[in-house]
């Protein structure tokens, strides 16, 4: 892969800083992360020493103020790492996402001082693994509305009751952002927000979960049997958590889109690598006119991909605290990421062909890409989900 932003595609929508940050972001997920994916695709691996390795380069921590140890940047530039990232190893750019944008960004945008001082420096520094607890067993689209993970107070503290599903960094989270009913006869109006350690008494992984695509990051079931979390750690106030819910989806929605485009730069670049050298009928594939349409369809998904992508990015720039969930802004990131993930298949799809029997067999790198489309037609919110929040604010006015 080339090391200048103009590799990848017209830089026009990018200023020189904003090159620099992918161009750097890009040489070091090549030279540090590339090399890691085999494995943690082959073994359900966790390379351990790569989360201190990031936060020495800078790379965690990118949206939290300088003084709890991060980068004080913007989503923008959140999103360009995340695509370098994920050309290189999508696996460990999904750990990455989940750890930086649902868990940091989120406590950094959402937490009392004391809490941010407490949790945030590890996060960006690597010694702290972050995670975000949402979706549970039963509450999966409808994940406020069926929640069913209690919190109740007792004194000082609060005592959790439930299970969270489906968690990206479950089995490795130090840190953990989780969500629970207060007033369960509230509805969606009694939920609140709580950090949770892993070594908090009643806090348990009950199984790690081996997956399709995206294997390596770690994913789990997670437990909390009357778990009890210090009251100081609520983040925002009780019963108030859904406006953090709904704000933090938006920009994870925004968030999913630059691993797409990542993947499908990569899955880009190595068709056209192979469509050059295979030979069939004493030519390069190359050289036929079916192979070169595909190229072509892809190419042209990749650069509308990225055109959006981007747009989106600058747009929840500047969500405010407590935004989101409602507005252009909500249906502009659904818009996104459905219209990323949609594409992604498609260019994948394209790509297998291209390389064939090659491109079927599971240990090749296309294979490896191909498997991981369907998660992000499914993450944060379905594409039936991400319709019917467009859809809902564009009749609503």
């Amino acid at each position: 892969m080339g090391q200048t932003g103009t590799n990848h595609g017209p830089s026009f929508d990018l200023d020189e800083d904003a090159i620099a940050t992918l161009d750097a972001a890009d040489r070091f997920a090549r030279a540090e992360l590339y090399g890691l994916s085999a494995r943690m695709d082959a073994d359900e691996w966790w390379p351990e020493e790569v989360f201190p390795k990031l936060g020495q380069a800078g790379y965690l921590g990118i949206t939290v103020p300088a003084e709890y140890g991060g980068l004080g940047s913007d989503l923008m530039t959140s999103g360009l790492v995340l695509q370098a990232f994920a050309r290189w190893n999508h696996a460990l750019a999904l750990s990455w996402v989940a750890h930086d944008n649902l868990c940091a960004n989120n406590i950094a945008r959402n937490a009392d001082e004391a809490v941010k001082k407490a949790y945030l420096p590890g996060l960006c520094d690597g010694s702290s693994i972050g995670a975000l607890g949402l979706t549970e067993p039963g509450a999966g689209s409808d994940a406020l509305g069926s929640m069913r993970t209690t919190a109740r107070r007792e004194g000082d503290h609060y005592v959790l009751n439930g299970s969270k599903l489906y968690i990206t960094n479950g089995p490795v989270a130090d840190v953990l952002l989780v969500y629970a009913k207060t007033d369960p006869g509230k509805g969606t109006k009694g939920i609140s927000a709580f950090v949770v350690e892993k070594a908090f008494p009643g806090f348990k992984v009950a199984q790690k979960l081996v997956k399709m695509g995206f294997r390596g990051s770690q994913t789990a079931e997670l437990v909390f049997d009357e778990c009890r979390v210090p009251a100081a750690n609520l983040v925002g106030r009780e019963d108030a958590g859904a406006s953090v819910i709904m704000s933090g989806l938006d920009l994870e929605r925004a968030m999913i889109s630059p691993i797409c485009l990542g993947i499908c730069e990569r899955a880009l670049e190595l068709s056209i690598e192979y469509a050059k050298t295979r030979q069939q009928f004493g030519r390069p594939i190359a050289d036929f006119q079916m192979i070169q349409a595909k190229i072509a369809d892809m190419y042209v998904r990749v650069e509308t991909m990225r055109t959006f992508t981007y747009r989106v990015l600058a747009a929840s720039n500047d969500l405010e605290i407590g935004g989101g969930g409602r507005g252009k802004i909500h249906a502009l990131t659904a818009a996104s990421v459905m219209h990323a993930s949609e594409t992604m298949a498609r260019v994948l799809d394209d790509a297998v062909q291209i390389h064939g029997g090659s491109g079927y067999i599971w240990e090749s790198e296309i294979n490896r890409l191909f498997r991981a489309t369907k998660l992000l037609e499914i993450g944060a919110g379905t594409t039936e989900v991400r319709k019917m929040i467009i859809s809902g604010e564009l009749l609503r006015h």
